[in-house]
Formats: structure tokens, C-alpha cells, sequence
């Protein structure tokens, strides 16, 4: 489903478990090769212990790779997440940001895999960063693409 970046970063920042969870898109690039996602500590989404609570902060680059490869490589490919991993390093606190990319290398060595129909594990490291840009998580992503039958 084609639609303009600008519109979907609206639309998104909508989505109730979003909304419920604190996370804010601020940035999608025209050609969908990078987004910036943040999460600011409110009074609702902390833990118990003050901190941001780990689900939120893996909420905040749950579905976007995959977003931006559909987009990007279009409706002759199917794409899935896979699976994810994240990794906490310290406690999140105050204002935190999750910047992807998916540059051009990237999108050329999935096409090259999945030329001949077969399936790909493309992965995708995102780097949770707070304030003084100091890494409060990595997450590794896994996403599944496949070029789809011709009709």
C-alpha cells in the first residue's frame, strides 16, 4: 500500500497502543530509507522503578523496518518480521530516540537474494539512544523477505 510518508507519520502517531505507550514518530524520509522514532518518560509508561519499561522500548522499532521495506521494495515482495532481540544496556530515562535506516546496499542485496524467488533473513540492528546519546538498548531485528510468485 503506497502511501506518503508525511501521512503515515501522522496516521501512526494515532495508533492507540502508540499513543498508549508514549512513542512519537518525528521523522520519516521522503524515500522511506530512515525514520526517527522517541519515547518520552511520562508518569504512565515508567516501571516500577522509574525507568522507561523495557516493552515500550522495544515497541518503539517494532514494526518499522518492515515498514520502510514494504514501502521501498514495493508489492512484489512479501516481508514479515521474523524475529527480534533486544539487548538492555542501561536504564532508560528522560527523553529516548530510536533511529532506522534501510540504505540503498541494503535494499540492492535483498533484491540480489530473492532474484530467483527464494527466501531472505535480511537484519537490521536499531540503537536506542537517550539524551546525552548514550545507548540504553540495541534491538536486532530479522526480517523475512520473499520475492513473490509471478502471477
Amino acid at each position: 500500500m503506497a502511501m506518503s510518508p508525511a501521512l503515515f507519520r501522522r496516521l501512526i502517531n494515532l495508533y492507540p497502543p502508540f499513543l498508549g505507550a508514549g512513542v512519537w514518530v518525528s521523522h520519516i524520509a521522503g524515500d522511506w530509507s530512515e525514520m526517527t522514532v522517541n519515547l518520552r518518560l511520562r508518569f504512565y509508561n515508567r516501571n516500577y522503578v522509574g525507568t522507561h519499561y523495557g516493552g515500550n522500548l522495544f515497541t518503539m522499532t517494532d514494526p518499522f523496518h518492515m515498514l520502510m521495506l514494504v514501502q521501498r521494495l514495493g508489492s512484489a515482495y512479501r516481508v514479515w518480521d521474523q524475529k527480534a532481540e533486544i539487548t538492555f544496556v542501561k536504564p532508560g530515562k528522560g527523553t529516548v530516540r530510536a533511529e532506522m535506516h534501510v540504505d540503498q546496499a541494503q535494499i540492492d542485496a535483498i533484491v540480489a537474494a530473492t532474484a530467483g524467488g527464494e527466501k531472505h533473513f535480511a537484519q537490521f540492528e536499531v540503537v536506542i539512544l537517550d539524551e546525552s546519546d548514550e545507548v540504553v538498548a540495541t534491538v536486532l531485528k530479522t526480517l523475512y523477505v520473499r520475492r513473490k510468485p509471478a502471477t
